[in-house]
């Protein structure tokens, strides 16, 4: 019976790799330049090995050692750390390859005192990806415990190595893995390829482990706007003739379409692979569901509280204990149920569906195969999935100079611009300089201070253009106050550039006081008297004459007699025209006023005159009449 459920198991098992046959795998690389001896200088590709801690955004400069005994490094080294060379560089190690696991070829050099390891080829072939044992049978699990990078590379640059160590020349390599991930913009977008399965093993173990403890950085970033991530699990379907099996249906949901591997491996009891399809059903929708309320990092904190609270271990992984869980993340439970759609339906379920279609490489990026699976911008990361690698491997994903301040920590970084200022511009006096840490090394680049644009190649020269760059430093030009009065070379009106001020000589950058009197520039009118002063000078006039110093000229300060006089003379002229015209203006406007007021009057009232000549008229009628 166990012989039939084991075969059973086996054909399974068999069934769920059968998508991965013709997968499409991408070796990620690094870049291997010879340095020395002059004769050899190439740049070759190695291959990330998919454990230790590879540099990523760094590079290491190394002489190589290639051991004499044990050169495929399956034994460990004679002698306490014979690979660790007196002189101050690294001893990258070269081995070769086969009969042991790569990574315990590794493990032995890095006992050795090797700060890196090149694993050459035995064969003309492509290169291939060095991975780790699924189980070390190692009571140590030296797996672990591997912190050096290695890299495979090709039989013929191996020879070549070899050929020159064997010449007693010293060969010098540099291991570069700043262009090892794409970093194209200010934002890293990154996929995490994993399983709620927790009885796995040492796979499990490490990306539950990494989830914990990347958990803090991850939600940073993705609160911060900085990274666009992703979580996806691998499914697997059954072959239409095996559907109806006891195995499929205890390992697949919707009719065998989507199924994982048996947790425990042993179809008798425990836990089923439908299981743990149903939770990878259920965290993929925690994050859909999250990311539609701008919650995406939730899913950091489901996934590590249901580890913790609803192991397989502890036998609480179940639907009841993840449901306990959201609510305690104030998560949906309605919209993330309508999500996970009906596991038993006979139907597509449009996000497993997904998920088998996006694990197909596109583009620059392999097909996943290999649980867990960090992908970068597009690559698969190589190595071990520890915090501060795998921190580092992010920020080397951003364009230079746009990284967060998580990226230029010095646990994570070394700020070059600590050492005589990276080789930059810099202003001493005002404390500006033009470098600029970055992840992958810094940059020399002319700085905005204060709104004040500076420009210039930043290595040797930058300047302050614009305006108020005189408000910074006095825009790197001449200042000087003495007692008080301060003279400046900087200009707010002109853009750039440094000028002397009137009174001083000098290219802006010094100026220098002028002595006016001293080189008859200035006060040379008839008897003056002159006398230097900081940025000026003073010029008497003999007598009581007046200096005016825009025409370097001297004036009487009082008029003459004849000069009062005529002022005089002029003054009463304007003064009696002024009364004239106003005895003319009034006799004129009173006369024309009578006349206006009698041609009124006649009008309508006798005057004395017309009385009198009447009576004159009448009296001798009076007369005639008494004759």
């Amino acid at each position: 019976m166990k012989v039939c459920v084991a075969a059973a198991a086996a054909v399974t098992l068999l069934a769920a790799w059968l998508i991965l046959v013709d997968a499409r795998f991408v070796v990620e690389k690094s870049s291997i330049a010879v340095l020395s001896p002059h004769k050899m200088r190439t740049k070759r590709d190695g291959a990330i090995g998919n454990f230790g801690l590879p540099d990523y955004g760094g590079f290491i400069v190394g002489s190589v050692m290639y051991p004499a005994k044990g050169s495929h490094g399956c034994q460990v080294f004679d002698g306490d750390k014979p690979f660790k060379l007196q002189s101050h560089r690294p001893t990258i190690v070269l081995l070769d390859r086969g009969e042991c696991y790569f990574a315990l070829k590794v493990w032995h050099a890095q006992l050795a005192g090797a700060a890196a390891v090149l694993v050459t080829d035995s064969v003309d072939e492509s290169l291939i990806t060095m991975d780790s044992p699924e189980e070390s049978s190692d009571a140590d699990g030296y797996i672990e415990k591997i912190v050096i990078p290695s890299a495979l590379i090709e039989k013929s640059f191996g020879d070549l190595l070899k050929d020159a160590l064997n010449n007693k020349d010293e060969v010098l390599l540099r291991i570069d893995w700043r262009e090892s991930v794409p970093h194209p913009d200010n934002r890293v977008e990154y996929e995490f390829w994993t399983n709620s399965n927790d009885e796995c093993g040492a796979r499990c173990d490490e990306q539950m482990n990494f989830v914990k403890n990347f958990k803090g950085h991850a939600q940073i970033l993705e609160r911060g706007g900085y990274t666009l991530f992703t979580p996806h699990y691998i499914t697997w379907f059954c072959p239409p003739p095996f559907i109806l099996s006891s195995q499929c249906k205890s390992q697949c949901i919707n009719h065998g379409r989507y199924c994982a591997p048996d947790p425990e491996k042993d179809f008798g009891g425990g836990y089923e692979g439908k299981d743990v399809v149903y939770e990878n059903l259920r965290q993929l929708c925690v994050h859909r569901v999250a990311n539609e309320s701008n919650r995406s990092w939730v899913w950091w904190d489901y996934v590590t509280d249901f580890h913790v609270r609803c192991s397989m271990k502890e036998k609480r992984y179940s639907k009841d204990c993840a449901e306990e869980v959201m609510k305690s993340l104030d998560l949906p439970l309605e919209k993330i149920k309508k999500c996970m759609g009906d596991p038993e339906a006979d139907v597509e379920n449009e996000v497993l569906k997904n998920e088998q279609q996006v694990q197909i490489g596109r583009g620059s990026r392999g097909d996943i195969t290999i649980l867990p699976t960090l992908v970068l911008n597009n690559v698969q990361y190589r190595g071990k999935l520890e915090r501060t690698a795998v921190l580092k491997a992010v920020c080397s994903g951003f364009k230079e100079t746009t990284e967060p301040s998580v990226c230029l920590s010095g646990d994570v970084e070394t700020n070059e611009c600590l050492e005589r200022n990276g080789g930059c511009w810099k202003d001493t006096k005002a404390n500006i300089t033009a470098c600029k840490d970055t992840f992958r090394g810094r940059v020399c680049e002319c700085p905005v201070v204060n709104g004040v644009q500076y420009k210039g190649d930043g290595y040797t020269t930058c300047e302050a253009f614009g305006p108020a760059r005189c408000s910074i430093n006095n825009g790197g030009c001449w200042s000087e106050t003495k007692k008080g009065v301060t003279f400046s070379a900087c200009s707010d009106s002109k853009a750039n550039g440094c000028q002397c001020p009137v009174g001083f000589i000098g290219d802006g950058n010094k100026c220098e006081d002028v002595d006016e009197c001293k080189e008859r520039s200035a006060c040379q009118c008839d008897g003056c008297s002159c006398k230097n002063t900081w940025g000026s000078y003073d010029c008497k006039c003999k007598g009581n004459l007046l200096y005016i110093k825009e025409q370097d000229v001297c004036i009487e300060r009082s008029g003459s007699r004849f000069g009062r006089f005529l002022a005089f003379v002029v003054i009463a002229v304007v003064v009696g025209a002024g009364l004239a015209g106003y005895v003319f203006y009034k006799y004129r406007l009173r006369s024309y006023m009578d006349s206006e007021i009698m041609a009124i009057m006649s009008q309508y009232m006798p005057l004395d005159q017309q009385n009198n000549v009447v009576h004159a008229e009448a009296q001798p009628l009076r007369q005639e009449g008494t004759v």
